[in-house]
């Protein structure tokens, strides 16, 4: 009898491991007792046996459906408690810059880097910390001051660059509104993070448009989740994307310029359209168009005369071959606005037009030590800064030869040899000059 028991034992626990066969088991027993093998109290045995495996199995199955459901109550709980500004993230970077005059006019001036000319030491180009994140479902944030800012002869200050936020209208956040002090989607160099960009400065064909490349108005950004993963993408593969600044970008803003009161009260307008793709062999590309439209009134000093308000306007083209490994990048724009007529000492409406043209080439693996972009690049520009007291005309045609390594994530070496052709519109008479400057900068990024 024992023996038969144990054998009932066995195939009990046969039935736990495999329940799926249990109904055959049951059907076995039961026949095996209806046949007289074994007697009431085996048979018996057996059925409280099972039983009491049945409800073993219950109290499992309440017992997980009750752990599952603490730890989703705990799981919401510390959700809702978890404050906007865990969701906050850092980055940033820093770029210092030496530069030496070694041919042509030495006593020269950059209005967009004071650290070209004579007498002019190391300096802090630009030192960016850089706080970001998507607060809610609908909102995301973007904060950033510089701190190598200047201040009339000091330099170092702290300025804002960008305080905005992205106001989103679906789940694929394909559709955005931007309110606050941005970067104006115009030109794709100004769009281009310093960061990324392998020329030293912008060009000044474009960048004149806007300066500082940004301003506080609202702007409009549709782009599709394709897109706006591509976007991402092309930075992400250091290919020296502009960032994403939607396919579709409509929006007013100011129109004096960055961290500068209003002079008037008109709103310019922008509009771009820009679309990144990639062909079967994996080359990215991409073209544009964009314009600018508004109301300027420049800064005037001395006897300078100005009637108050000029038409400031602009229509720009741009098209870019990413480095895989050769690349091109490419714009152009054409324009009217403020521009001194140094005869009559009177500021009058002139127009603008110029661009340039950038060929690359991208090294990823450089003997294993990080990546090297070898660049030439040339611009040219007819018209005015209009941004600089006076609104100062000037005439542009510089080269720049240089490369860049970047043998790790968080450093890049950029060395540069330029050419200088231009006007010095930072003080009068706002004269021409030729100059060769050897530049380098080394490039934190953190």
């Amino acid at each position: 009898m024992k023996r038969r028991i144990a054998a009932l034992v066995v195939l009990l626990s046969a039935t736990s491991a495999v329940q799926a066969q249990e109904p055959p088991l049951t059907d076995l027993i039961d026949s095996l007792y209806k046949r007289g093998v074994i007697d009431k109290e085996e048979y018996e045995r057996y059925q409280e046996a099972k039983r009491e495996e049945r409800a073993r199995g219950r109290v499992e199955r309440r017992e997980r459906a009750l752990r599952d459901a603490l730890d989703k109550e705990r799981l919401t709980k510390l959700e809702a408690k978890k404050s906007w500004t865990d969701k906050i993230d850092f980055r940033g970077y820093v770029q210092f810059r030496e530069s030496a005059v070694v041919g042509g006019d030495e006593d020269i001036r950059l209005w967009n880097d004071r650290g070209v000319g004579p007498d002019t030491g190391l300096t802090i180009r630009r030192a960016r910390m850089i706080f970001f994140g998507q607060v809610t479902d609908n909102l995301y944030l973007y904060i950033q001051p510089d701190l190598a800012s200047n201040a009339g002869d000091t330099g170092n200050v702290a300025q804002l660059r960008d305080f905005y936020g992205d106001i989103s209208f679906d789940d694929k956040r394909e559709f955005r509104v931007r309110v606050g002090q941005s970067k104006i989607p115009y030109s794709f160099e100004d769009l281009q993070s310093s960061q990324n960009r392998l020329s030293l400065d912008r060009n000044d064909a474009l960048n004149s448009c806007c300066t500082n490349e940004r301003d506080l108005g609202a702007f409009f950004y549709w782009a599709p989740a394709e897109k706006r993963a591509m976007f991402s993408e092309l930075n992400r593969l250091g290919l020296k994307g502009s960032g994403d600044y939607g396919v579709i970008a409509l929006g007013a803003y100011n129109g004096q310029g960055a961290n500068r009161p209003e002079r008037n009260n008109t709103m310019h307008t922008v509009a771009r359209f820009t679309w990144p793709f990639k062909t079967e062999k994996d080359q990215y590309y991409e073209y544009g168009i964009a314009a600018i439209n508004g109301q300027f009134s420049p800064i005037t000093s001395g006897t300078v005369r100005s009637d108050g308000n000029y038409v400031d306007r602009r229509l720009a083209l741009h098209g870019v071959i990413y480095p895989q490994p050769w690349g091109v990048q490419a714009e152009w724009n054409w324009g009217e606005g403020p521009e001194l007529n140094q005869r009559t000492n009177r500021i009058e409406s002139g127009s603008l037009s110029g661009g340039y043209i950038q060929l690359m080439y991208r090294k990823e693996d450089f003997f294993g030590y990080g990546a090297l972009t070898p660049f030439v690049k040339y611009q040219t520009f007819s018209g005015a800064m209009k941004f600089q007291t006076n609104a100062p005309a000037t005439n542009v045609n510089d080269w720049e030869f240089g490369v860049e390594w970047q043998p790790r994530k968080e450093l890049e070496l950029t060395l540069v040899w330029q050419r200088y052709d231009r006007n010095d519109v930072t003080r009068a008479p706002y004269a021409e000059f030729k100059s060769d400057v050897l530049r380098a900068q080394l490039q934190y990024n953190f």
